[in-house]
């Protein structure tokens, strides 16, 4: 061989490695197209663009959960954050184990909101001096638009376990299988949960004229 071609040969096997490692190096983009249990999946192996994109497709849907359950904005605020410091936490000994990201998710989330309001007991029905300043409970609850502060006040008479199923199923946007595995009940009691609390809230907002026809 002369040393020409292996001077040629030296240089391709060169190039390759600088190429490789360049690739390597650089940024890796996810494909737009992944679903939250596959981010997770990849979160929780490290990739921190995953992470990045777990936490644009859940702040919102966290927060307005929070929000439902916690009135002084400050307050849902600090634990939306909170939530998402023991998400990222956690993340590394995260499995799916066959069920959805999100119910891990808002397990977490729901535990953060438990410990709040023992602590602050800060989801008493509201008077005038709460805080009425964000708007996140879903328009669908009522039928008529009524007053954010008159709808909180209806959704505090509610039970524990119904403000916990509306919460999930509407706020957050879960399923009522994914609710069902944050609650640790069956579906079939979420769905019950859920229409019973939508009906109570009904009654309560429907203007006075029609509650004797």
């Amino acid at each position: 061989m002369s040393a020409f071609v292996a001077h040629a040969l030296r240089e391709s096997e060169r190039r390759r490695v600088s190429e490789a490692a360049e690739r390597a190096s650089a940024p890796r983009v996810l494909p737009r197209s992944l679903s939250i249990d596959e981010l997770a999946a990849l979160a929780s192996a490290g990739d921190v663009e995953a992470v990045g994109r777990l936490y644009d497709g859940m702040v919102g849907p966290i927060y307005r959960y929070v929000a439902v359950r916690i009135h002084r904005r400050e307050d849902v605020e600090d634990l939306t954050q909170l939530v998402f410091e023991r998400i990222v936490t956690s993340l590394p000994r995260y499995r799916s184990r066959g069920r959805p990201f999100e119910a891990w998710a808002f397990r977490i989330a729901r535990n953060a909101v438990i410990d709040h309001v023992r602590r602050d007991r800060a989801h008493e029905p509201l008077t005038d001096g709460h805080d009425t300043g964000h708007d996140e409970t879903p328009d669908r609850l009522t039928e008529r638009g009524e007053d954010i502060r008159e709808l909180r006040r209806a959704i505090a008479t509610l039970t524990p376990d119904q403000q916990e199923a509306l919460a999930l199923r509407f706020a957050a946007g879960l399923s009522a299988e994914e609710a069902a595995a944050v609650m640790g009940r069956r579906a079939g009691t979420v769905r019950g949960l859920t229409f019973r609390a939508i009906a109570s809230l009904r009654r309560q907002l429907q203007p006075e004229e029609l509650l004797g026809r």
